[in-house]
Protein backbone atom coordinates (compact mmCIF):
# COMPACT_ATOMS: atom_id res chain seq x y z
CA UNK A 1 0.00 0.00 0.00
CA UNK A 2 2.84 2.03 0.81
CA UNK A 3 4.23 1.84 -2.61
CA UNK A 4 1.16 2.60 -4.17
CA UNK A 5 0.58 5.66 -2.71
CA UNK A 6 4.66 6.85 -3.66
CA UNK A 7 3.32 5.73 -6.89
CA UNK A 8 0.03 7.85 -7.21
CA UNK A 9 1.86 10.92 -6.11
CA UNK A 10 4.11 10.73 -8.86
CA UNK A 11 1.53 10.56 -11.09
CA UNK A 12 -0.10 13.60 -9.94
CA UNK A 13 2.63 15.35 -9.36
CA UNK A 14 3.62 14.67 -13.55
CA UNK A 15 0.16 15.39 -14.64
CA UNK A 16 0.78 18.91 -15.21
CA UNK A 17 3.84 18.69 -17.35
CA UNK A 18 1.51 16.10 -19.84
CA UNK A 19 -0.96 18.77 -19.98
CA UNK A 20 2.18 21.29 -21.40
CA UNK A 21 3.56 18.91 -23.82
CA UNK A 22 0.82 19.15 -26.42
CA UNK A 23 1.97 19.89 -29.73
CA UNK A 24 -0.48 21.22 -32.19
CA UNK A 25 -4.34 21.40 -32.27
CA UNK A 26 -6.05 20.94 -35.68
CA UNK A 27 -7.36 24.16 -37.01
CA UNK A 28 -10.47 24.73 -39.02
CA UNK A 29 -11.57 27.27 -41.23
CA UNK A 30 -14.95 27.89 -42.89
CA UNK A 31 -15.83 30.71 -45.21
CA UNK A 32 -18.33 31.12 -47.42
CA UNK A 33 -20.23 33.56 -50.26
CA UNK A 34 -23.94 34.17 -51.71
CA UNK A 35 -23.19 34.26 -55.09
CA UNK A 36 -26.20 35.13 -57.85
CA UNK A 37 -25.94 32.68 -60.37
CA UNK A 38 -27.63 29.29 -60.02
CA UNK A 39 -26.28 26.38 -58.40
CA UNK A 40 -25.63 24.29 -61.98
CA UNK A 41 -23.44 27.26 -63.27
CA UNK A 42 -21.44 27.92 -60.02
CA UNK A 43 -20.73 24.35 -60.05
CA UNK A 44 -20.29 23.92 -63.97
CA UNK A 45 -17.01 26.21 -63.34
CA UNK A 46 -15.76 25.04 -60.12
CA UNK A 47 -17.21 21.44 -59.99
CA UNK A 48 -14.54 19.92 -62.09
CA UNK A 49 -11.37 18.64 -60.27
CA UNK A 50 -9.10 19.16 -62.67
CA UNK A 51 -10.20 22.91 -63.31
CA UNK A 52 -8.69 25.39 -60.49
CA UNK A 53 -8.50 27.87 -63.43
CA UNK A 54 -11.17 29.94 -61.82
CA UNK A 55 -8.85 30.51 -58.95
CA UNK A 56 -6.54 34.08 -59.18
CA UNK A 57 -3.88 32.35 -57.51
CA UNK A 58 -3.56 29.39 -59.84
CA UNK A 59 -1.59 29.85 -62.89
CA UNK A 60 -2.40 26.03 -64.60
CA UNK A 61 -3.59 22.85 -63.37
CA UNK A 62 -2.52 19.14 -64.14
CA UNK A 63 -3.94 16.13 -63.41
CA UNK A 64 -5.60 12.49 -64.33
CA UNK A 65 -8.22 11.00 -62.70
CA UNK A 66 -11.10 13.45 -63.63
CA UNK A 67 -13.69 13.83 -60.82
CA UNK A 68 -13.17 9.84 -59.83
CA UNK A 69 -11.97 9.32 -56.31
CA UNK A 70 -7.98 9.22 -55.64
CA UNK A 71 -7.52 11.73 -58.85
CA UNK A 72 -5.14 13.88 -58.39
CA UNK A 73 -4.15 17.54 -59.70
CA UNK A 74 -1.02 19.66 -59.22
CA UNK A 75 -1.80 23.51 -59.28
CA UNK A 76 1.17 25.64 -60.24
CA UNK A 77 0.78 28.98 -58.47
CA UNK A 78 1.61 32.66 -59.35
CA UNK A 79 3.23 32.01 -62.94
CA UNK A 80 4.72 28.79 -65.47
CA UNK A 81 7.75 27.61 -62.69
CA UNK A 82 6.14 28.93 -59.62
CA UNK A 83 5.50 26.71 -56.41
CA UNK A 84 2.94 23.82 -56.80
CA UNK A 85 0.67 21.93 -54.35
CA UNK A 86 -0.28 18.27 -54.64
CA UNK A 87 -3.68 17.10 -54.10
CA UNK A 88 -6.53 13.96 -54.44
CA UNK A 89 -9.71 13.86 -54.40
CA UNK A 90 -11.51 11.69 -51.80
CA UNK A 91 -14.53 12.46 -52.08
CA UNK A 92 -16.99 13.63 -55.44
CA UNK A 93 -20.88 14.01 -55.37
CA UNK A 94 -22.08 16.21 -58.29
CA UNK A 95 -25.65 15.43 -57.63
CA UNK A 96 -24.57 17.27 -54.49
CA UNK A 97 -22.36 19.86 -55.89
CA UNK A 98 -19.36 18.91 -53.30
CA UNK A 99 -15.96 17.44 -53.28
CA UNK A 100 -13.50 16.84 -51.07
CA UNK A 101 -9.88 16.53 -51.43
CA UNK A 102 -6.47 16.96 -49.12
CA UNK A 103 -3.02 17.90 -49.95
CA UNK A 104 -0.50 15.23 -50.50
CA UNK A 105 2.86 17.47 -51.26
CA UNK A 106 3.13 21.32 -50.54
CA UNK A 107 5.96 23.25 -49.46
CA UNK A 108 5.60 24.35 -45.87
CA UNK A 109 7.12 27.82 -46.59
CA UNK A 110 4.71 28.57 -49.56
CA UNK A 111 1.59 27.11 -47.46
CA UNK A 112 2.30 26.75 -43.89
CA UNK A 113 0.10 24.01 -43.43
CA UNK A 114 0.14 20.15 -43.15
CA UNK A 115 -2.33 17.26 -43.44
CA UNK A 116 -4.88 19.71 -45.34
CA UNK A 117 -8.33 18.46 -45.66
CA UNK A 118 -10.46 20.65 -47.94
CA UNK A 119 -14.55 20.56 -48.88
CA UNK A 120 -16.31 23.07 -51.68
CA UNK A 121 -20.25 22.85 -51.93
CA UNK A 122 -22.25 24.54 -53.24
CA UNK A 123 -26.06 24.95 -52.57
CA UNK A 124 -29.21 27.02 -53.49
CA UNK A 125 -30.27 29.69 -51.98
CA UNK A 126 -34.07 31.12 -50.87
CA UNK A 127 -33.70 34.07 -54.06
CA UNK A 128 -32.58 31.52 -56.88
CA UNK A 129 -28.84 32.17 -56.25
CA UNK A 130 -25.84 29.58 -54.92
CA UNK A 131 -24.09 29.49 -51.36
CA UNK A 132 -20.47 28.60 -51.64
CA UNK A 133 -18.81 27.04 -48.70
CA UNK A 134 -15.05 26.58 -48.55
CA UNK A 135 -13.66 24.75 -45.58
CA UNK A 136 -10.89 23.27 -44.54
CA UNK A 137 -9.19 21.23 -41.63
CA UNK A 138 -5.08 21.34 -41.08
CA UNK A 139 -2.14 21.76 -38.85
CA UNK A 140 0.39 24.20 -38.81
CA UNK A 141 3.35 24.05 -40.82
CA UNK A 142 5.63 23.02 -37.90
CA UNK A 143 4.58 20.31 -35.92
CA UNK A 144 6.61 20.35 -32.56
CA UNK A 145 6.22 22.78 -30.00
CA UNK A 146 7.62 26.36 -30.40
CA UNK A 147 7.24 26.89 -33.85
CA UNK A 148 8.61 30.00 -35.27
CA UNK A 149 5.71 32.50 -36.52
CA UNK A 150 5.86 31.73 -39.82
CA UNK A 151 4.65 28.53 -39.17
CA UNK A 152 2.82 29.03 -36.70
CA UNK A 153 -1.39 28.55 -35.74
CA UNK A 154 -2.05 32.40 -36.63
CA UNK A 155 0.05 32.07 -39.86
CA UNK A 156 -1.08 28.62 -41.46
CA UNK A 157 -4.80 29.94 -40.92
CA UNK A 158 -4.10 33.62 -42.08
CA UNK A 159 -2.52 31.65 -45.03
CA UNK A 160 -5.37 29.22 -45.95
CA UNK A 161 -7.98 32.48 -45.08
CA UNK A 162 -6.32 33.92 -47.55
CA UNK A 163 -6.53 31.36 -50.14
CA UNK A 164 -10.08 30.61 -49.52
CA UNK A 165 -11.12 34.33 -49.58
CA UNK A 166 -9.21 35.07 -53.20
CA UNK A 167 -11.00 32.14 -54.49
CA UNK A 168 -14.38 33.25 -53.16
CA UNK A 169 -13.94 36.62 -54.56
CA UNK A 170 -13.29 35.99 -57.44
CA UNK A 171 -16.39 33.37 -57.69
CA UNK A 172 -18.40 37.12 -56.31
CA UNK A 173 -17.09 38.63 -59.17
CA UNK A 174 -18.14 36.18 -61.88
CA UNK A 175 -21.08 35.68 -60.78
CA UNK A 176 -22.11 38.96 -58.68
CA UNK A 177 -23.95 39.34 -55.32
Amino acid sequence: MRYFGRFLLAILLLLPSFAMAHGPTRQKLVLSVDVAAAPDAVWAVIGNFQDMSWHPSVFSTTGKGDNAVDATRVLTLGAAGGPTISEVLYKYDAAKMTYSYRITEVDVNVLPVTNYSGHLTVTPTASGGSHIEWKGAFYRGYPNNDPPANMNDEAAMAAVSGVYKAGLDALEKKFGK
